[in-house]
């Protein structure tokens, strides 16, 4: 896909204020729409969208189809009629700046379930119609991840290969009488995808208005403890106990002696081309339902990938195997379009064949302007950009804020940003400056460089279980002319609007 030229911000929606203990898709994700718009950016970034997992982390999904029920505004359930308005106020005393999990998913789940109920005593008949529509529609993920999520619950969200044997293993009667046991749990979490689907069609709805794009975030790999691995357990190397053989990660490098290992299980891509790779392919459309752009996490995967032992506690004992490669794009463009909308992660250990891979479907990689002040010959340094088929960012949520990086990193790197910029005042500013610049077709700037955050508002740090993802921001942090130093930086390197 070919960008016209033009930026966007990068901030997932539980950055969003709001007085729920998590930012969500109700009105403040609209208000920060008028904030884009104001700022004269066209695309609104987002972390992958799916119910989070082991940490809280969007990467580590329950689902790689379903959206993540926290994002659900309460408020405009409320507005519904759904929730009664003394409900909020018992509402806990939320921090303004970061995410308590513990508490914000307690609420919000108990308020979720009372929605629930009183839509189902008395939801209109037309919002009747709609939710028994859009069940049909999505029956092809949404009948086996709600089973997944009430059976879930029900084990105390024990990872799944432990389960009563029956149902771990798929059983049809023992699937049948867990449906029919659980049927209350499972309406609970139907009700949440067809809710998130209403709001999340009423934001896009508002995007449109101000020409404003998403660009959504498909992680390659999948988590173990997922409705799809349970329920396609054929698509991924298990034992007879249906636990992982081999896992995922990356090899030793100058930045880990034992390199990552995620833990993530490996794909059995050979069973999946038999199958036309249509899993793959359902699952983007599904994405494409809910964005414009979609980023896959990863892209070297496809080329090769690192296959490590799942008996290793260490990624050193792994081994390089061949991804799918041209096969499986090729069946995604027969299935969705030659134009695939697709943004590769082309970071990391990248050979020439990951390159090859991207370049043959025509997908723009990534240029990250932290990763550029090692000299001269830096592909990331803008000078050496030699296409603008590309998408530049400051940094992304696995960096620290460009102030922090700059506060922390090397000597070496901050003398030669010292030179390169010439007279580093701002140093945010100054990368947004070099990023809007480019020859990249799209600049994507974390919405933390913008406001000149420190480490303080770090998204993640990767190899960390705790205390990742939780960075919130409230409007008294954003300067009265943020949008207008944005807008003034679009304009004058060509990526307004039009």
């Amino acid at each position: 896909m070919k960008f016209k030229r033009a930026s966007g911000i990068l901030l997932h929606p539980t950055s969003l204020p709001g007085p729920d203990g998590s930012g969500d898709i109700g009105q403040e994700a609209e208000s920060f729409l008028g904030w884009l718009q104001a700022a004269g950016q066209q695309y609104w970034q987002l972390l992958p969208l799916g119910p989070v997992g082991y940490g809280n982390s969007p990467y580590s999904s329950l689902s790689a189809f379903a959206t993540n029920p926290l994002l659900i505004s309460l408020g405009r359930l409320a507005e519904r009629g759904w929730l009664p308005g003394t409900t909020f106020e018992q509402r806990p005393s939320f921090p303004s700046k970061k995410l308590d999990f513990p508490q914000s998913i307690g609420f919000r789940m108990s308020l979720l379930r009372q929605a629930a109920t009183a839509f189902f005593e008395r939801g209109a008949p037309n919002d009747r119609e709609s939710f028994e529509a859009y069940k049909k529609q999505e029956a092809h993920w949404l009948n086996d991840y709600a089973l997944f999520m009430a059976l879930n619950e029900a084990h105390d969200g024990r990872e799944w290969s432990t389960w009563d044997r029956g149902v771990a293993l798929r059983d049809p009667s023992a699937l049948q009488a867990a449906r029919a046991q659980l049927a209350e749990r499972v309406r609970f979490h139907e009700f949440t995808q067809w809710a998130f689907a209403q709001q999340w069609a009423q934001l896009r709805k508002a995007a449109a208005a101000k020409n404003i794009k998403f660009i959504g975030d498909i992680p390659i790999f999948v988590a173990y403890h997922s409705a799809d691995v349970w329920a396609h357990p054929e698509l991924f190397y298990l034992d007879e106990n249906r636990r992982p053989t081999v896992v995922a990660g990356v090899p030793p490098d100058y930045f880990s002696k034992t390199g990552q290992r995620w833990g993530n299980p490996l794909y059995r891509w050979d069973v999946l081309a038999k199958n036309g790779y249509s899993w793959w392919i359902e699952r983007i459309r599904e994405l494409l339902k809910l964005v414009d752009v979609a980023r896959i996490d990863h892209f070297r995967g496809f080329a090769g990938y690192w296959e490590i032992p799942a008996s290793e506690e260490t990624a050193i004992n792994g081994k390089w195997k061949p991804g799918p490669g041209a096969p499986l794009f090729q069946a995604i463009q027969k299935a969705l379009g030659k134009d695939l909308p697709i943004v590769a992660e082309d970071l990391g250990m990248i050979t020439p064949d990951v390159l090859a891979l991207r370049d043959q479907f025509e997908l723009p990689g990534m240029k990250v302007l932290q990763f550029a002040f090692s000299g001269p010959d830096n592909a990331f340094l803008p000078h050496n950009y030699t296409s603008p088929h590309a998408v530049v960012y400051t940094g992304t949520h696995d960096n620290d804020t460009t102030r922090g990086w700059y506060q922390t990193t090397s000597d070496s790197d901050r003398v030669y940003v010292q030179k390169y910029v010439r007279d580093v005042k701002d140093v945010a500013w100054d990368f947004i400056r070099l990023a809007s610049a480019s020859v990249a077709d799209l600049a994507i700037v974390p919405f933390q460089d913008v406001l000149g955050l420190g480490s303080e508002g770090r998204m993640n740090k990767p190899g960390l279980a705790a205390d990742n993802w939780d960075w919130r921001f409230g409007w008294d942090e954003v300067p009265t002319d943020s949008a207008a130093r944005m807008a003034d930086m679009t304009g004058i390197y060509g990526r307004s609007p039009t």
